[in-house]
């Protein structure tokens, strides 16, 4: 599994507004493509502009696989959407490895 890590600033005012256009927006199109397992958001308390996209994908290659011309036209919806009210600040790619519990 690989999980696609990424981290955004967002106007703390509208923070549950960017996750629920998240959902609408990004997760639906993703949620269609082959190789997508999950997606989670993680916010904290300590930080109400910072928004973490956790995704879970089956593989690198269905993940890269996804069309840059659909990921182009699904953030223009987004930005439409959200205006200039968030930024991405980071972008990690992680595996994951699991151990069989001793």
């Amino acid at each position: 599994m690989v999980i696609e890590w990424l981290k955004f600033q967002v106007d703390s005012e509208r923070r549950e507004e960017f996750i629920q256009k998240d959902t609408e927006i990004w997760t639906a199109v993703l949620a269609k493509r082959p190789g997508f397992l999950a997606k989670e958001i993680w916010i904290t308390p300590d930080s109400p502009t910072e928004v973490i996209c956790v995704i879970h994908w089956a593989t690198r290659e269905q993940w890269k696989s996804v069309p840059q011309k659909l990921l182009d036209e699904t953030e223009q919806r987004f930005s439409e959407a959200m205006g200039n009210s968030y930024q991405m600040l980071e972008s990690k790619e992680y595996q994951v490895r699991k151990f069989p519990h001793v």
